[in-house]
């Protein structure tokens, strides 16, 4: 499935089913930012979803620890046994079955 812009159209509706007091709670809170309750909710949405995504991409490291850890990608340990061990083994999608 293609999750680039340019296949999503561009505008689309959800629909939810949600408790009474959940309701409530999400009206009173968009009112508080005199937003209307679709408003408030995409736009709590939208964040959300790029804080997930970001979490997944995205990690800042000071000077010191981005030196490390370039240093440590640049000089992986040696393989130890049990990867020399699996880096052997013959991977399922080719073994007979």
């Amino acid at each position: 499935m293609d999750h680039s812009p340019q296949a999503v159209p561009g505008k689309g509706s959800i629909n939810l089913r949600i408790e009474a007091a959940t309701r409530q709670l999400i009206d009173e809170a968009a009112a508080i930012l005199g937003k209307t309750r679709t408003e408030f909710m995409i736009e709590s949405a939208r964040r959300q979803a790029i804080d997930v995504l970001l979490d997944q991409r995205l990690f800042a490291l000071e000077n010191a620890d981005h030196a490390a850890f370039v240093a440590a990608l640049d000089n992986p340990p040696a393989p130890g046994p049990k990867l020399q061990a699996l880096m052997q083994r013959v991977p399922a999608w080719q073994r007979d079955v």
